[in-house]
């Protein structure tokens, strides 16, 4: 059988929810640790980002897409559900956490507090006025978890997994521990899945 190979840099939080799919259903494969924008992923993704994936013939991109393959192409416990409301609402979480959660926490108020000119420093508005935004988002979440302790029915699913690494990002800094920290599920959530060793393994390695 053809080999499957997962490209992008595994710091990259849909990199590792894409790696943790694997794992969890006990797929085998290796990560291409590729750049945004280098002549792997361009050759994937005309917008250059990461993942991309390749088995065999088939190539794609985009994170939700390379998961629906895999679930479906590959043995083990089914991540996104197969009946009719199950699938519309892991798609419902992702498209939540993909649209919402990756924009307030990631690109708002992660990035800029990571990656900034060293002589201006960070963009603290810009990282402030996300705060209520992410407020917002994790009270969402809080919501939807508090039934079961997942996102769909009361199984782990890639809706799970998706915003999994996002949040552990927030959790990083100080003003995002301190939103979590507010929500009683969304902690409980963080604290159990973190244990599990699909999370566990696909730890990127330290920033340099």
């Amino acid at each position: 059988m053809a080999e499957l190979e997962i490209i992008g840099v595994p710091l990259s939080n849909y990199v590792r929810s894409v790696r943790m799919l694997c794992e969890e259903k006990g797929v085998a494969y290796t990560l291409n640790p590729a750049m945004p924008h280098s002549p792997e992923v361009k050759a994937i993704h005309p917008a250059g980002q990461v993942p991309c994936m390749r088995h065999g013939e088939v190539a794609l991109f985009e994170s939700k897409a390379i998961a629906s393959y895999i679930d479906r192409a590959f043995p083990g416990p089914k991540l996104i559900p197969e009946d009719t409301v199950g699938a519309a609402q892991c798609e419902q979480w992702v498209s939540f956490g993909n649209v919402k959660i990756d924009r307030w926490i990631m690109r708002e108020f992660v990035v800029p507090s990571v990656f900034f000119d060293k002589a201006k420093g960070p963009d603290t508005a810009k990282i402030a006025a996300a705060l209520p935004e992410i407020d917002k988002v994790v009270k969402a979440l809080d919501d939807g978890l508090a039934r079961t302790g997942h996102l769909v029915g009361d199984k782990l699913t890639y809706a799970d997994l998706n915003v999994l690494p996002m949040l552990v990002a927030c959790g990083l800094f100080p003003q995002g521990k301190a939103i979590l920290e507010k929500y009683s599920n969304v902690s409980a959530f963080i604290a159990r899945l973190t244990e599990r060793p699909s999370f566990k393994n696909t730890a990127p390695p330290p920033r340099k």
